[in-house]
């Protein structure tokens, strides 16, 4: 059964960093990509940023050029460094992993980023 499992989160002031950590119980090369998801309080889950299998990296708008998603292959997992975060960051963050029949999500960890 695969398991995502998200670490890393907690509370940060504005203009800080954080990065958080997503390990995957399997190979993450198994995924077609792995990504970040955002869900604030009264809020739909939103898109932070993916990278697929081939390596290719997409993100938000909103944290492009602040937030970066990397992976370490032979940790089986995928890290996401936040700098200059913002209070609208603030929520709790997602880990993903889809594959052609299923998508797997982790079970969050709260960020919270302080004016």
């Amino acid at each position: 059964q695969v398991q995502l499992v998200e670490s890393g989160g907690g509370l940060v002031q504005a203009g800080g960093s954080l990065r958080l950590s997503c390990a995957a119980s399997g190979s993450i090369f198994s995924f077609n990509a792995m990504g970040w998801y955002r869900q604030a309080p009264g809020k739909q889950r939103e898109l932070v940023a993916t990278i697929t299998r081939g390596g290719s990296i997409n993100y938000a708008d909103s944290v492009r050029g602040r937030f970066a998603i990397s992976r370490d292959v032979a940790k089986n997992t995928v890290y996401l460094q936040m700098n200059s975060p913002k209070p609208e960051d603030t929520a709790v963050y997602y880990c993903n992993a889809p594959t052609w029949s299923e998508s797997y999500w982790g079970q969050g960890t709260q960020v919270t980023v302080s004016s």
